[in-house]
């Protein structure tokens, strides 16, 4: 696909796996979004698509990073529920004020792998994968702490007396 399109053009969705940042040979910043079946290039910084989505479920970026923060502590590349119904977590590589900082899916992901000084691959429950230039016991580390988010998070919805398990008919 060689067209670029622009964030009102698209939306996160549950199919979405990953939201990387891919520079170009001038170093402008663009986003690759990965989701199930498809993919697609954003003109806009990955956190600027994330905070989009967030946008289009009621909050924005800064709002999900401070409710992460009200839950569970979390000060730096906090984790996210663009829509916890809809079970979109997603966490960052890095600071989402750094443009090339790339977005995954909790979801999504059902394996890291360990290339030692090359990174992590990230492998997806459709087998799809990713290598991303950061460390793999950061990588390991921001999906635990997802997983944390996740759950604490379901936790307070559920004592609302709400099940946040979009899957199950609350009338059976």
């Amino acid at each position: 696909m060689n067209a670029k399109l622009n964030t009102s053009d698209l939306e996160i969705t549950p199919l979405t796996m990953a939201v990387l940042a891919e520079p170009d040979e001038y170093g402008n910043i663009s986003t690759r979004v990965l989701e199930d079946n498809n993919e697609y290039v954003v003109n806009a910084t990955p956190s600027k698509v994330i905070d989009d989505a967030c946008r289009f479920f009621g909050a924005d970026l800064k709002g999900r990073q401070e409710g992460a923060r009200d839950v569970c502590g979390f000060t730096h590349k906090a984790p996210i529920a663009i829509d916890s119904y809809s079970g979109m977590y997603f966490f960052p590589t890095a600071s989402p004020r750094i443009a090339t900082c790339s977005w995954f899916a909790h979801t999504h992901i059902i394996g890291l792998n360990d290339l030692k000084h090359h990174g992590t691959e990230i492998v997806f429950n459709n087998d799809k994968k990713v290598i991303v230039n950061v460390s793999y016991g950061s990588i390991k580390n921001q999906v635990y702490r997802t997983a944390q988010f996740r759950f604490l998070l379901n936790n307070r919805i559920t004592s609302l007396g709400f099940d946040p398990r979009p899957d199950l008919d609350p009338f059976s």
